[in-house]
């Protein structure tokens, strides 16, 4: 599978520090609150298996950067920083990893199902593809409301090749909805190689046949990010319908925590890592000169300390009533 076609890369010019500040922190905190997690499980104190997203952060990070409150974001199997970027507290997530009350779904989800309804966040859906319909629904009742919020829907390459995915798609394009959906295309749908299951170069190649626009972007660069999703964002609430974005990343963790990556070579992890989003955006930040290395540590403080309130709030919080599994089950 290709690169994403090259295009005149976005430039700092256009934000300011803070927002290029901002971006970086978010960054960050994903792959600061991954890398704890793994290390939190390896410890025992994380009961289920985690799916973490280290090394895909800037996908997120860049489509949030235009979402307000109102907006609904559906996340997938790997989750937590679709949350972050959406604005759940990592103190609610890490608490629902640990299957604490005060955890975001009251720990009745895990890694596979945080959200927050107070950020118009639904709890994520494990099931590949699940959340695709779910979008297509929600972005209806936008659409009826006649409100111009939008919908998010993050799903792997592996999604594509469910049915479902394929009926909301069409769904989406039929009735214009202000759905944006974006592909986190990390090459692998768990140990399957892209190139053995599809006969298109792209996902984002099936979006013409159903008569939606499409983009394919380095999911990598932030920055370029930022560009594409404001550029489907902008035509969602304007009323002009659905776009896929497809962003080309990599994993650098496992699918999950059991596995041992023996499908692809030290050789193509270490190419990758040299595209590194968080090291890429750092030397980009530090050439524009209006943010300092000062800056850039002050904000890996700041998220520094954000983990560690996390782990403290999590490891403190009370345990669930067993009572409570009765509870949530119906609508009041």
């Amino acid at each position: 599978m290709s690169d994403a076609p090259a295009t005149a890369a976005p430039t700092t010019a256009a934000y300011s520090p803070q927002q290029l500040v901002n971006l970086y922190r978010m960054m960050q905190l994903i792959r600061r609150f991954e890398i704890t997690c793994n290390e939190l499980y390896m410890q025992g104190k994380i009961p289920s298996t985690l799916h973490l997203c280290t090394g895909q952060e800037a996908v997120p990070t860049g489509v949030s950067f235009h979402l307000r409150a109102s907006d609904y974001v559906f996340g997938t199997h790997r989750p937590h920083g679709h949350a972050l970027a959406k604005g759940v507290r990592a103190e609610h997530i890490l608490a629902e990893l640990y299957g604490k009350a005060t955890g975001s779904c009251k720990g009745k989800g895990g890694s596979m199902h945080v959200g927050d309804m107070a950020v118009s966040m639904p709890p994520a859906i494990a099931i590949v593809g699940g959340n695709v319909p779910l979008a297509a629904g929600t972005a209806l009742a936008q659409k009826m409301r006649r409100l111009d919020d939008v919908t998010v829907c993050y799903f792997g390459e592996g999604a594509a090749n469910e049915g479902a995915w394929h009926e909301a798609v069409n769904a989406a394009a039929l009735w214009s909805l202000p759905v944006i959906f974006v592909c986190e295309n990390n090459l692998y749908a768990a140990s399957t190689p892209f190139e053995t299951a599809f006969r298109v170069r792209h996902v984002a190649d099936r979006a013409d046949a159903y008569g939606m626009p499409s983009e394919i972007v380095d999911g990598n660069a932030v920055l370029d990010v930022v560009a594409a999703a404001g550029r489907a964002v902008a035509r969602a609430r304007a009323g002009e319908g659905p776009t896929m974005l497809e962003c080309l990343t990599y994993r650098q963790a496992g699918h999950s925590r059991s596995d041992p990556r023996t499908y692809r070579t030290k050789e193509e992890e270490a190419e990758w890592a040299e595209r590194d989003p968080i090291a890429r955006f750092t030397a980009l930040l530090l050439a524009d000169g209006r943010v300092t290395q000062g800056d850039i540590d002050a904000a890996s403080a700041a998220v520094e300390d954000e983990i560690a309130a996390a782990i403290a709030f999590a490891e403190s919080s009370p345990e669930p009533d067993p009572a409570d599994a009765l509870t949530d089950v119906f609508k009041d």
